[in-house]
């Protein structure tokens, strides 16, 4: 059963593309026909893909890896952190911080700082600095949080990004390709489809659009998620039986006594042959 379907992408405008002057024909494969100099994305395609892209997802999800969400314009930002936020993966909403993949481990340290204040303010070692220190260090406080809050729990590179408007996010993508890391992205007729490992064609300005394919995505992630604690517990309870079954060494060696006894007593009781 299809994730999503025609008439739900339909109603939310996925297949409203760009003017045909700014089309980019590599987009031609998903483009349906020209109304009104506007192309229009043959949805039909859009399903196949929504349902490729929410297969893999599934499984990277269900593998313990994370998916880094990038949306940076305002119709996807607020949409990208709720979905992103109720799964539990990390996203980037703000300015996409240059070698945030490439150069992660300066992105780190700047987390550690981040953690590092939290801990000086905890424990009262800024209550002995001036008023002017600590605002200083509240606004950079601040900044980072603004900044890479959202990817603080990302301890290593992500699995995957997914990624909303792939023209906008070209550094992000560039970075991914760079190291190997599969972008899923939504593409619209004027993005360059080349760069990405699961394109989902459709309208990248609406959030309605966005929202319906996250929603999908979302979900299918959700579900990884799932099958994956369900397998844990199933390990767990399975060690733990294991376990209960195994004999310490004293009650195997009581065991074979018994049988040993049992045995004896048994060739006792059986009559002698003639």
């Amino acid at each position: 059963m299809s994730r999503t379907n025609f008439d739900q992408l339909l109603e939310a405008g996925c297949h409203f593309g760009h003017l045909k002057r700014k089309w980019n024909p590599a987009m031609a494969p998903y483009i349906f026909m020209e109304k009104n100099g506007i192309h229009i994305i043959d949805l039909h395609k859009t399903v196949v893909k929504v349902d490729e892209a929410a297969e893999a997802l599934k499984n990277i999800a269900k593998s313990g890896r994370k998916i880094l969400f990038v949306a940076t314009k305002k119709q996807a930002k607020s949409v990208i952190a709720e979905k992103a936020t109720a799964i539990n993966m990390p996203y980037v909403i703000e300015r996409w911080p240059g070698g945030m993949l490439t150069n992660f481990a300066t992105i780190r340290k700047a987390v550690k700082k981040m953690a590092n204040i939290d801990k000086l303010t905890a424990d009262g070692t800024f209550s002995n600095l001036s008023k002017r220190e600590i605002l200083q260090i509240s606004r950079q406080r601040a900044k980072l949080e603004k900044n890479l809050g959202s990817v603080a729990d990302l301890t290593r590179l992500p699995a995957a990004l997914f990624v909303v408007d792939v023209l906008k996010e070209q550094i992000a993508v560039r970075e991914a390709n760079r190291l190997g890391i599969p972008v899923f992205g939504i593409v619209d007729t004027n993005s360059d489809p080349e760069n990405i490992d699961f394109v989902i064609p459709a309208n990248d300005d609406a959030s309605k659009s966005v929202e319906v394919i996250l929603d999908a995505c979302v979900a299918a992630i959700a579900e990884g998620l799932e099958e994956r604690k369900a397998e844990r517990v199933d390990a767990e309870a399975a060690v733990e039986k294991d376990e209960k079954g195994k004999k310490t060494p004293k009650q195997s060696a009581r065991v074979e006594d018994a049988e040993e006894t049992e045995e004896a007593a048994e060739a006792e009781e059986a009559p002698a042959e003639e």
